[in-house]
């Protein structure tokens, strides 16, 4: 299952038009049954414009989009990941992690693969972005 799939270009034209976090909630309501949380809306919402900002600035012109794409029968879906080839021809294809983590709530872990994060006045020990790309590329 995947939520959304185009060309960058398309891609960039949804966010720029805040129509991709209402694709993305219509689709998962279309697929699942029910409709998203609203914090789950506003996270797209927000993270793949900062995304396609990126993806504008990195002239990825001619690539392909794929976001919320589950893996197999798991509950884990990658948010998004661009595919593409190599000037040698090779298909390519590179994950993404999205977070909206403020710079001040982030922090070494002692846990191995972990940060920390402050959420009000806890500290909660989480997955680092990085380990988590690896465990779905592994997928």
């Amino acid at each position: 299952m995947k939520l959304y799939a185009g060309t960058t270009e398309q891609f960039r034209a949804d966010a720029r038009m805040h129509r991709i976090a209402e694709k993305l909630r219509a689709e998962y309501t279309t697929q699942i049954g029910h409709r998203p949380a609203p914090s789950e809306v506003a996270s797209w919402q927000n993270s793949l414009m900062a995304l396609s900002m990126l993806v504008d600035q990195a002239e990825l012109n001619d690539h392909g989009v794929i976001l919320e794409y589950q893996l197999g029968n798991t509950s884990r879906r990658l948010d998004a990941m661009l595919t593409g080839h190599s000037p040698t021809s090779a298909e390519n294809a590179v994950v993404v992690e999205l977070k909206q983590w403020s710079d001040g709530t982030i922090g070494p872990s002692t846990a191995d693969n972990c940060v920390e994060l402050g959420i009000g006045n806890r500290i909660r020990r989480v997955l680092h972005p990085s380990v988590q790309v690896g465990g779905y590329q592994q997928w």
